[in-house]
């Protein structure tokens, strides 16, 4: 039962970051809300680092769910504890740029948590 739950909450981790990379192409000004203060969504450099960001995430959610599809639960914790690094340096990012903290920890530094509990369900399950 608990390998269940954090099996579907790591697909829902899966599809939430595949869903969120793919914003900055449908929506450029919604990835303002990353966190660092200053950034102008309609400026052309700025939205080719948003892509870079945008790929990234997608890349890292189909990782998450071909490891789901195709793995062990054990595999699938282990990714899912190694991509915490992302959101963890996410969050670290947004706090060197002085942005809002509300941000680093409600949403970066929060999926990184969430993934670090996905990972450990999944380890002793």
């Amino acid at each position: 039962m608990l390998t269940t739950i954090a099996t579907v909450l790591a697909g829902l981790t899966g599809v939430g970051v595949v869903f969120m990379g793919t914003a900055p192409f449908w929506v450029p000004k919604a990835s303002a809300g990353f966190g660092i203060p200053g950034t102008d969504t309609d400026d052309p450099t700025f939205r080719s680092w948003l892509r870079v960001k945008a790929m990234r995430d997608i890349g890292l959610g189909l990782v998450i769910l071909v490891v789901l599809i195709g793995g062990t639960p054990h595999l699938l914790a282990a990714v899912m504890l190694a991509a915490t690094v992302v959101p963890a340096g996410d969050a670290l990012i947004v706090l060197r740029a002085k942005g809002p903290k509300a941000t680093a920890y409600g949403v970066h530094a929060a999926t990184a948590l969430a993934m670090l509990v996905i990972g450990a369900l999944l380890l002793i399950a």
